[in-house]
């Protein structure tokens, strides 16, 4: 197991060389020697930088509205104004209805301390 490690290993290390010639006069513009390993580094460093970049854009864009479940900021705004006048409104509600309660038992004669 460890021989066939090794020549994974060795097989990754083997050197090779990227020419770009000028196909017209087969002059060379650019030479470079890397291996399988240098461009799986290379590709993994990328694919991370990539990813990476996309996040911070997102998360500094108004484009993470458009994610489901992540609402607009002014959304969430109206949402808790609306909750604060729900539960103002139902505290108005349950004093008229102790107010009707206490109507109720004057008119019924049924005076008593509260």
């Amino acid at each position: 197991m460890t021989n066939k490690k090794n020549t994974t290993l060795d097989r990754l290390k083997h050197k090779y060389r990227l020419v770009i010639l000028n196909d017209d006069t087969l002059e060379e513009k650019f030479s470079y020697r890397l291996s399988e390993l240098n461009i799986y580094i290379g590709l993994s460093t990328l694919l991370v930088v990539l990813v990476a970049l996309t996040v911070f854009i997102i998360v500094i864009t108004p484009l993470k509205e458009y994610i489901p479940g992540y609402g607009d900021t002014s959304m969430r705004r109206h949402v808790f104004q609306v909750a604060e006048s729900t539960d103002s409104l139902e505290t108005v509600i349950l004093k008229q209805q102790a107010y009707i309660t206490n109507i109720q038992s004057l008119l019924a004669g049924e005076i008593g301390t509260m």
